[in-house]
C-alpha cells in the first residue's frame, strides 16, 4: 500500500492514470492540514471494513477534525468530483463519507462496508493550531469462499489463462458474502442471473454448497403473488422479495436448481423446491401465443443483456425451451412421468414453433419481433436451447462471425452465454480466443476483478448514465474460472 496520484491522461482507460508518489511509503509520517489530501493504493481489490489511525501534531486540537473519505474501486471514482455525478441511480451508491473526530488519537473503525482498491482522505479541516498525521489504515476483508477449498491449477497452464482464473475466482470470493450478491458495491442483493453464473463457476472453486442452497430458499420462500420467482431478494431488515418481475430470470430458477443438483446431489432440496420449479415452467408457458411464441407486448419485460434496441422475443423463447430442457431432467430424477411427459410436449411445441416462426430460410439466422430482428443474443439462447443439431449449430455461429448482426453484446453476462454457445457447437477453439478477447481485455485494461459490462470499442458505457455509478467487481463476470476448470483444463 502506498500513496498515488491519479492524473488526466486521454489515453488511459477512461482517462485516468495512476502515478505511484515519489515517497509512496512515506504518507503515514507526513502532517496534513486543512484542505490537504492524498490517495492510497491499497494494490488489490478489497471488500471489507476500513480502520484509521490518526494523531493530531502541533499544539492541543482545539476543533474537531473534519474528514472526508471517497472509495473507488478503479481510478476514475477518487478522481472525478461526485458533485458532477447525474447517473439515473441513486448517487447514494457511490462511495463517500465525512466525519467529525471530536477527540485525537484516535482509531476510526468505519461501519460500513466498503469495496475498493483506492482511498482518497481529504481533510476538510481542523484549525490554525493543529494539524494531523495518520499512522496506519488497513482493511478487514470479509467473504464466505474459503480459499483453501480452491485447487491450483496445473503448471503448465498459460499465463494468460492463469491470470484470467485468479481474477475470475477473486471476482467471486469478493461477491460471496452471506448470499451471492451481484456486486459487493452496487447493488448488493441477491439476482437469481448471477446466481446461476455464480454457482457455477463456485462448484469449480470454492464449492460452497450451502450458499447456493440458502439462496435457493431465499428464491423459492419468497415469490410475487402470482408465484413467480421475483428477479432479486433483500435479506435485511427482513428478507423479502423485490418487485421485480424477470421473465427470463424466473425460468432461470429452474436451471439454478438443476445445476445445483448435478453438483451437490441433495435429493432433498430438490424435491423440496420442484413444485416452484415447476410451477416456473407453467408461468413461462402461459406466456405463449397460439403460434406457440412468446407474446412480445409492453406487458412483459426480459433482462437478456444491457444492449440498446434488443428485441427480446427470440432470446426468451429460447431460455424458456433451454429451462423446459432441464425441468425434464428433474422431473426424470424424481420418477415424476406424468410431469416428464407433460414437460417433453412443450418442448416439441416451442421448439417446432421456433423453427416455424422464428427461424428466416433466405438469411439462414433467428430473427425476433415484429421488425425481425437479428441479434446476437437471439443466436446464441436458440443455440443453447438446442432447437437444432450440433452441426447446424456450429454453422450457425460461424455464419454470425461472418455476418456480424448489428445488435451486439454488451454485458459479461451475454458473453458467459456467447461463450457456452460456441462450446456446446463444437467451436472450443473460437470460443478460447473469445475468452481471451474479451476478458484478456479487461486484464490489459488492468482489472483487479472483472466488471459489470465491458465494450472495448467504448470504455465508459454506462446503462446507468455514469461510469461512475458502474460495479467493477461484479458476479456475472466471474466465469472464466468456470470456463478454464470445466473445459480447458
Amino acid at each position: 500500500m502506498g500513496s498515488v496520484s491519479i492524473i488526466a491522461d486521454e489515453q488511459a482507460l477512461q482517462g485516468w492514470k495512476v502515478v505511484p508518489d515519489i515517497e509512496s511509503d512515506n504518507w503515514c509520517g507526513r502532517t496534513y492540514g486543512k484542505r490537504d489530501s492524498f490517495v492510497l493504493d491499497f494494490g488489490d481489490h478489497l471488500v471489507g471494513y476500513v480502520t484509521l489511525s490518526i494523531q493530531s501534531v502541533g499544539s492541543p486540537q482545539d476543533a474537531p477534525l473534519k474528514l472526508k473519505m471517497t472509495f473507488g474501486e478503479m481510478p476514475c471514482e477518487v478522481a472525478e468530483s461526485f458533485d458532477n455525478y447525474n447517473g439515473n441511480i441513486s448517487s447514494s451508491w457511490l462511495q463517500e463519507e465525512t466525519l467529525y473526530v471530536d477527540v485525537l488519537p484516535a482509531e476510526l473503525k468505519l461501519p460500513r462496508r466498503y469495496c475498493f482498491r483506492f482511498l482518497k482522505v481529504e481533510v476538510l479541516d481542523t484549525s490554525r493550531r493543529y494539524q494531523v498525521m495518520f499512522n496506519q489504515a488497513s482493511c478487514t476483508t470479509v467473504s464466505s469462499g474459503d480459499d483453501a477449498r480452491v485447487e491450483p491449477l496445473p503448471a503448465n497452464v498459460p499465463e494468460d489463462i492463469r491470470m484470467m482464473d485468479y481474477i475470475a475466482v477473486k471476482t467471486l470470493r469478493n461477491c460471496m458474502q452471506t448470499v451471492f450478491e451481484d456486486g459487493p458495491k452496487r447493488d448488493r442483493r441477491l439476482w437469481v442471473g448471477d446466481l446461476r453464473l455464480q454457482a457455477q463457476a463456485n462448484y469449480y472453486t470454492f464449492k460452497n454448497y450451502d450458499l447456493v442452497k440458502r439462496c435457493l430458499y431465499l428464491f423459492g420462500g419468497m415469490r410475487l403473488e402470482d408465484g413467480t420467482v421475483g428477479a432479486c431478494v433483500y435479506e435485511k431488515p427482513n428478507p423479502q422479495v423485490d418487485d421485480i418481475n424477470l421473465y427470463d430470470y424466473a425460468l432461470l430458477f429452474v436451471a439454478c436448481l438443476h445445476d445445483y443438483y448435478e453438483a451437490s446431489t441433495d435429493l432433498s432440496t430438490l424435491e423440496e423446491l420442484w413444485p416452484i420449479a415447476m410451477e416456473q415452467l407453467e408461468i413461462g408457458l402461459a406466456r405463449l401465443d397460439v403460434r406457440g411464441i412468446v407474446r412480445d407486448d409492453s406487458t412483459w419485460w426480459s433482462f437478456t443483456d444491457w444492449q440498446d434496441g434488443l428485441n427480446k422475443q427470440t432470446p426468451a423463447q429460447a431460455v424458456l425451451i433451454y429451462c423446459l430442457r432441464r425441468g425434464k431432467e428433474l422431473a426424470g430424477i424424481l420418477g415424476l412421468d406424468k410431469e416428464r411427459h407433460y414437460i417433453e410436449s412443450k418442448i416439441e411445441l416451442t421448439v417446432k414453433a421456433a423453427l416455424e416462426h422464428l427461424w428466416d430460410d433466405t438469411q439462414c439466422l433467428f430473427v425476433s419481433g415484429e421488425t425481425m430482428q437479428i441479434s446476437w443474443a437471439s443466436q446464441v439462447w436458440m443455440v443453447l436451447a438446442e432447437v437444432m443439431p450440433q452441426e447446424v449449430n456450429r454453422s450457425l455461429m460461424d455464419r454470425v462471425f461472418e455476418q456480424p448482426p448489428s445488435i451486439g453484446m454488451t454485458t459479461p453476462y451475454m458473453y458467459h452465454h456467447f461463450i457456452e454457445a460456441l462450446i456446446l457447437a463444437g467451436n472450443y477453439d473460437q470460443a478460447v480466443s473469445q475468452i481471451r478477447a474479451y476478458w484478456g481485455g479487461m486484464v490489459k485494461d488492468g482489472a483487479d476483478t472483472f466488471w459489470e459490462l465491458y465494450n472495448p470499442a467504448d470504455k465508459k458505457l454506462s446503462p446507468y448514465g455514469s461510469f461512475l455509478i458502474n460495479s467493477y467487481c461484479h458476479a456475472w463476470s466471474c466465469t472464466p474460472a468456470y470456463f478454464i476448470r470445466k473445459y480447458m483444463l
